[in-house]
């Protein structure tokens, strides 16, 4: 029997019972009424680009409430996971990230993160401290499904029980079926699968297999590379001899998906390249080239582009472009989207700590948002199913068709 995420949060609901009380002033020494929502993206490398647009919505979403609710007055900080050493997302700073905001008893939100590895260690934190997260880009199915990630999964993530991870973004499962099926359409008969052996890139090359071979779609070899690798120049020569449609590549634009894309046309092979939402920012053309990727690259992506959201959506686009003057990245309207979301539990919160948000967030159904109307099912997982698929052309991304519904 299936139990609904309402009744699952009851266990955090009272671990974290007082969990956002009243802090004392630090000038006036007097009780004062804060709500600090944290965000925890990559800002350091090159994905800055597309979490910058991200924070960009965040702080759209809570400006439109005037920077409150009711007496309470709504605190912002924008955290980075990354590492200059590394360039991307790091453990350790992400296991900072959510110590301190665990700690932090103002805290009574956690937006992220970006990469779904870094979820993988922030969310037992956050779990064990009752603290509401909402993920605006996590796509591994493993953290919310039961039987499609790895051993244990989410529950693993869920020292209390309770499920305290939601996000508004839907699963690599589905984005790699949708991605299969309109390769098919594209009358591709045989691919090679590459992929960053990373959480989220072996994972969505994982689905995108094995739903080829159900749709009878050749697979001539799937392998995981050195994202630091200076270039791919012998396994380009691999694959080249194999004559693949479609070379196939599950992984992040930090993870070299730009430097394989010009390995190919190096060596003059006329596959199709396709990747899935990790490369769907600027960096990855600016990466590759947009002569090595116009007309012949194709990117799926788990929601629709900013051009072509309607009603909420196309106001928000309308109005950032407005407000920065350039269009929003992917996922700047997800990033809008969990901070509107976790702004409107705080909202309806009957008590204003992270139980009571907690308590509300779990209870979010037919939300009228950015994204249509959706709600969140009983793993957390987001109500939307609605895929795109989409081309690099002139050097930028050109919106191709929905994959999903």
């Amino acid at each position: 029997m299936k139990r609904s995420v309402s009744m699952l949060v009851v266990g955090a609901a009272a671990l974290s019972a007082a969990a956002c009380e009243k802090s004392p002033d630090a000038a006036t020494g007097s009780p004062s009424k804060v709500l600090k929502l944290v965000s925890s993206l990559p800002r350091t490398g090159s994905a800055n680009a597309q979490t910058t647009t991200m924070v960009n919505g965040i702080r759209m979403a809570i400006d439109e409430v005037g920077g409150k609710i009711d007496d309470w007055t709504i605190v912002y900080e924008d955290m980075d996971d990354a590492s200059p050493q590394r360039g991307n997302w790091d453990p350790a700073v992400e296991t900072q990230n959510a110590q301190k905001s665990a700690a932090d008893r103002t805290v009574v939100g956690y937006i992220g993160t970006f990469n779904s590895g870094a979820s993988k260690i922030s969310m037992p934190i956050l779990n064990s401290a009752g603290l509401p997260m909402v993920s605006p880009a996590n796509t591994w199915p493993g953290l919310t499904k039961p039987g499609l990630g790895e051993a244990n999964e989410p529950m693993s993530y869920r020292p209390t029980g309770s499920i305290n991870y939601f996000r508004v973004v839907p699963t690599d499962d589905m984005q790699g079926k949708a991605a299969a099926e309109w390769a098919r359409e594209l009358g591709v008969s045989s691919v090679y699968i590459l992929h960053d052996r990373e959480l989220y890139g072996k994972g969505i090359a994982d689905f995108f297999k094995r739903e080829c071979e159900g749709l009878g779609i050749k697979v001539h070899g799937f392998e995981g590379i050195d994202p630091k690798a200076s270039n791919y120049k012998s396994l380009v020569v691999k694959m080249q001899a194999l004559s693949p449609d479609l070379v196939y590549f599950g992984g992040t634009t930090q993870n070299n998906a730009g430097q394989i894309a010009k390995d190919m046309r190096a060596a003059g092979m006329q596959a199709k390249f396709m990747v899935p939402d990790g490369c769907f920012e600027k960096a990855f053309i600016e990466a590759a080239g947009a002569d090595n990727v116009n007309g012949n690259t194709y990117v799926t992506f788990g929601g629709l582009p900013a051009k072509e959201l309607t009603g909420k959506g196309a106001a928000f686009r309308e109005a950032y472009v407005k407000q920065y003057q350039q269009e929003p990245e992917a996922y700047a309207v997800y990033g809008y989207e969990a901070a509107r979301v976790m702004i409107d539990a705080m909202k309806r919160a009957a008590t204003k700590d992270r139980a009571g948000i907690l308590k509300a967030l779990a209870a979010t159904k037919d939300f009228d948002g950015a994204l249509g109307r959706w709600s969140f099912d009983e793993n957390g997982d987001t109500t939307n199913r609605i895929m795109s698929g989409n081309m690099v052309k002139d050097g930028e991304f050109v919106f191709v068709k929905k994959l999903g519904g």
